[in-house]
């Protein structure tokens, strides 16, 4: 019985100890905080503080999104795309026809 309740009284003390093990973050959390610290230091240097530093790190840590060249080429994929489906291409003349469309 010592021994039963000494074992309990012992997991009681490890449990804890487990449970804050860290984990290491994700590579998009890696990201989020590169982007933040980056942030953080650019409105240091600027000498920013209360709103104007809140509206500069709200804009600063928004994703950017796609640049122009992405934009160019995702419309560009589309259209080839739409283009090929309407003349009822497939497979191989359909991988022809999307490289030479895509190239220019």
């Amino acid at each position: 019985m010592k021994a039963l309740l000494a074992a309990l009284s012992l997991s009681l003390f490890v449990l804890p100890v487990q449970a804050q093990e860290k984990k290491e973050p994700s590579a998009a959390q890696k990201k989020q905080q590169e982007r933040m610290a980056s942030c953080n230091k650019q409105a240091g240097s600027k000498g920013m503080k209360g709103d104007e530093r809140k509206a500069f790190m709200s804009d600063c840590l928004k994703d950017p999104g796609p640049s122009a060249a992405q934009k160019k080429q995702q419309e560009r994929m589309a259209s080839c795309n739409k283009e090929a489906g309407s003349k009822g291409m497939k497979g191989d003349e359909r991988k022809k026809f999307m490289s030479g469309c895509l190239k220019g």
